[in-house]
């Protein structure tokens, strides 16, 4: 249909506004429409599928610098890299994100910081709907380049190709080349770090591509990195490709009744010009813009993006503003704290709002969507949701429910136990809902009482549900069992009558007491000292430190004088009976050593206990029959030392 409309001069002015108006409006309808990009242009997938991956090497001829690039139909390890976003990993020299600041999920890296002359590609290949006039792209980089002292066509270097194939052109204004020195490097800042040769960055950047016009053709974006020529210095870039095709950009939807509405423009251009729709009046000069009070609904605004000079293309995108934004608060569900557990309440933010918690008491922080909260008593916490304008002001209630568990543990008895007959430990609990107690981290079977009698060393504890869903665990209770070695018969010891003899008890406990005290020194010393006629049998008590009692004897015969006897001969064969070639000592004091030699003068056996025996082997081999020569030095009960020296028959 064609509409003729017949103006005055004077409604020029408003027939041109008009005009143009209405062509934003159609402009950014029919953009709205077409905003489909080609499949995995922007790595979406966290794959690098729909794009060719290079890996070569760079040399420099003449006065030009020549990347050699070799398919390797996929990504190569440390050379094709993709980041996912969140993990909160910066860039080592530059220390901006390695992920694209524009939302997306996925961004990669090409190249790395091993140096060698090496290169790398990375391209896609796309073709423009035959019925898609308005297509825009937009794509975003960020650089890392040492820079040497060498010639332009020697250094590292990233460069960036837009072609339009069907025509065989470079689109000149997204395509060029950066080097460390040599050229001009908007934007470019040096790295702090001082451990290597100097280090440029140039932090996200962005390019948009106005494609509108080239229906049906073939499109190639080729990004690249390359070392230096003399293998000794690193380039690498980072590149990610935003997920909306068209013209515009997505407008923030508002509240009727908000204050303000704030418009915020793609980052990394040098400059931003905000317009109406008409391109007539200017609003603003930021990548922000914030308008007070908001336009009306369906207002279309403009917005003059201006790229670093000679690296990007300037281009022109539009918004339409709509207040159709509605809220809903989200405190959560009712929440429960068991013995002041911190829980948390809320939901996950959302951009552009914000959030308000009363009472504020027990709350990590109540100007956020999800804080954490610790409270002593049930309460409940009402969450108020704005708009960042001010508008769209909504409410919601949690409840927090407050329940507290007993988990003290009484021990009745002592902790430390001897395993003799009539002693016990219990444990006891505060009663509730249910109990299951546990040993060493293990439910035992059947014990779900609010007492328990231990049985066993081990680590105790219970766990406790009550009424409410409260599940605790009680304190842990470390039960040491002591389990007694065994009583045992001393040796017997020999004294020479009325001279002093020291004996000794086991130093397992912490006292002793030798019962009866007769003709001892001290009968709480664990080494008393012995003097008297007659032959005595003692029963030595050893306390332990957990108050147990051992039992162990000792009997003390007299003698007339020091006695030394060492068998003749002996019989090591294992029959229980003459194996051992032992010493026999009466009124001794102290041995001070039994040597034994063989008929070679060579020392087999040599010990200083009072109770040596030898068993008729050397170095663990069982000698045969021979003569052994013996040697023996001993101090006596008296005092006197003695030497005795004899041989004896080792017979198998």
């Amino acid at each position: 249909m064609i509409l003729t409309i017949l103006l005055n001069s004077k409604n020029k002015t408003y027939l041109l506004m008009l005009l143009l108006a209405t062509m934003a409006e159609l402009f950014i309808s029919a953009a709205c429409i077409a905003q489909n990009c080609p499949p995995n242009i922007d790595f979406e997938t966290g794959t690098f599928d729909g794009w060719t991956c290079y890996t070569g090497f760079t040399k420099a001829v003449g006065d030009k610098n020549v990347i050699d690039l070799t398919n390797q139909y996929g990504p190569v390890p440390d050379h094709h890299t993709m980041y996912t976003s969140g993990s909160g990993q910066l860039d080592p020299f530059g220390l901006f994100p390695v992920n694209c600041p524009n939302g997306s999920l996925h961004s990669i890296k090409l190249g790395s910081t091993e140096a060698g002359a090496k290169a790398e590609g990375i391209s896609y290949n796309f073709t423009i709907p035959p019925d898609q006039n308005l297509f825009s792209l937009i794509f975003h980089y960020a650089v890392v380049i040492e820079a040497p002292i060498h010639k332009t066509n020697e250094q590292p270097r990233m460069e960036i190709e837009v072609k339009d194939v069907t025509n065989d052109s470079i689109i000149k204004c997204a395509s060029f080349s950066f080097t460390a020195i040599g050229t001009s490097l908007p934007g470019f800042e040096a790295s702090s770090r001082t451990d290597t040769t100097d280090v440029l960055f140039k932090n996200w950047s962005a390019v948009t591509v106005d494609l509108s016009g080239n229906a049906g053709k073939t499109i190639r974006l080729f990004f690249k990195t390359a070392d230096c020529t003399f293998s000794e210095h690193f380039g690498y870039a980072y590149i990610d490709v935003s997920s909306d095709c068209s013209a515009s950009f997505k407008a923030p939807i508002y509240c009727a009744d908000d204050s303000n509405v704030t418009l915020t423009a793609p980052y990394g251009y040098a400059a931003y010009t905000w317009f109406d729709s008409a391109q007539t009046t200017v609003l603003g000069n930021q990548q922000v813009l914030t308008l007070a009070p908001p336009p009306l609904s369906g207002t279309v605004l403009a917005v003059k993006l201006e790229p670093y000079d000679g690296f990007g293309c300037k281009n022109v995108l539009f918004a339409r503003l709509k207040n159709t934004l509605s809220l809903t608060a989200d405190a959560g569900p009712d929440r429960l704290s068991c013995n002041f557990k911190t829980v948390p309440i809320g939901a996950s933010a959302k951009q552009g709002l914000s959030y308000s918690w009363s009472p504020a008491s027990g709350l990590s922080n109540p100007g956020i969507a999800n804080p954490l909260v610790n409270t002593s008593s049930t309460t409940a916490y009402i969450l108020t949701v704005k708009n960042s304008g001010g508008g769209c002001k909504t409410s919601d209630t949690v409840v927090v429910q407050s329940s507290i568990i007993d988990t003290s543990l009484e021990v009745t008895g002592r902790a430390g136990l001897c395993l003799q007959p009539g002693e016990s430990l219990l444990l006891k609990t505060q009663p509730t809902q249910t109990i299951q107690w546990f040993k060493d981290q293990v439910a035992v079977n059947g014990a779900a009482g609010t007492t328990y009698q231990v049985r066993d060393a081990g680590v105790y504890q219970a766990m406790l549900t009550n009424a409410q869903g409260c599940s605790v665990s009680t304190e842990q209770k470390n039960i040491q069992i002591k389990k007694l070695p065994s009583g045992m018969t001393y040796p017997d010891a020999y004294a020479i009558d009325n001279l002093p003899v020291q004996l000794h008890a086991r130093k397992i406990g912490a006292s002793v007491l030798w019962q009866p005290g007769t003709n001892l020194n001290n009968p709480y010393s664990f080494d008393p000292v012995y003097k008297g006629t007659n032959r005595q049998l003692y029963t030595v008590e050893i306390l332990t430190i957990e108050g147990c009692i051992i039992i162990d004897t000792q009997l003390v015969k007299t003698v007339k004088a020091v006695v030394i006897y060492v068998p003749n001969a002996f019989t090591p064969n294992g029959d229980g009976n003459n194996d051992l070639l032992s010493p026999v000592l009466r009124g001794i004091q102290t041995l001070s050593y039994f040597k034994i030699f063989n008929r070679l003068g060579q020392l087999i056996f040599e010990s200083a206990a009072n109770k040596s025996s030898w068993d008729g082997t050397f170095n663990g081999v069982r000698l045969r029959t021979q003569a052994v020569v013996w040697l023996l030095q001993c101090i006596g009960a008296d005092g006197v030392l003695y030497n005795r020296k004899g041989s004896t028959i080792l017979l198998r």
